[in-house]
């Protein structure tokens, strides 16, 4: 295959939408290097898919709620000498309640998750990407980052920075052979619900969930058009749409309506 002398790097790429960007990267012909904290999933998604694609699969077991995480990622693949090709930051996390009750420290992990990680690992392996003219990143924001998120405020917060930080630099590569693409999906059928303590709101007890496999092909076929921004789903091209006309205040009052726990009095 004429990519198989190429590698993704994919974060958080053994679940959800992270593995089905993996599997669509193998069946291109994409080495890969994956992501994760579990270090079981790892062996499992590296196995299988080394032994379907006939690719290479190198893992980095890591924490990247850690500061030193992204930086020891970005030397570990230095020390192996692997050329990074495509850069794909999927890997991230919620929590669920209202802003004054949560749990401090772990938003702050989220936060270092969700943005810092990937503002490491990018400017590492863009610079890398700079100096030899070529390259792909997509960062997986969110629709949640258009809009404020009563019940998940954190988690909002971070994927607006993700959307916009990511539009920001592909504007100032534009004159390169470097793109920068970000992904927007709504909410999807993944681990995303149980991590958050989400499970009882209303997005998920009553709502219809995105099949993960249908996101990750939206996304890569962004990715490989070089587009900037793909909004996964009519329902959430839709929503995005009216929140751009719809004052802020009546934005999150709806979004509040469809996050809140489905109990709620």
């Amino acid at each position: 295959m004429e990519n198989n002398q190429k590698y993704a790097l994919i974060t958080g790429g053994t679940a959800g939408i992270g593995y089905e960007l993996s599997k669509l990267f193998a069946s291109d012909g994409y080495n890969l290097v994956l992501v994760a904290r579990n270090e079981y999933e790892l062996a499992r998604t590296q196995t299988e898919l080394q032994d379907e694609y006939k690719i290479q699969v190198h893992t980095i077991s890591k924490d990247l709620m850690q500061r030193e995480a992204p930086f020891e990622i970005y030397e570990e693949i230095k020390r192996q000498g692997i050329t990074i090709d495509v850069l794909v930051n999927d890997a991230g996390q919620g929590v669920y309640g209202e802003f004054v009750d949560t749990d401090l420290d772990r938003e702050l992990d989220i936060i270092q998750l969700n943005i810092s990680a990937y503002v490491i690992l990018t400017k590492k392996i863009l610079q890398d990407m700079f100096i030899r003219g070529e390259g792909k990143i997509l960062n997986v924001g969110s629709v949640a980052g258009e809009a404020p998120g009563p019940w998940q405020a954190v988690y909002h917060g971070t994927k607006a920075f993700v959307n916009s930080w990511s539009e920001a630099i592909r504007s100032e590569l534009k004159d390169t052979n470097i793109t920068v693409t970000v992904l927007l999906p709504g909410a999807t059928d993944t681990d995303f619900f149980n991590k958050a303590d989400m499970t009882e709101s209303k997005i998920v007890q009553e709502g219809k969930l995105a099949n993960p496999a249908k996101v990750a092909k939206d996304g890569y076929e962004a990715l490989m058009s070089g587009d900037d921004k793909i909004v996964s789903g009519l329902k959430n091209k839709a929503m995005v749409a009216m929140g751009n006309v719809m004052p802020d205040t009546m934005v999150a009052e709806n979004m509040k309506s469809q996050q809140e726990p489905a109990n709620k009095k």
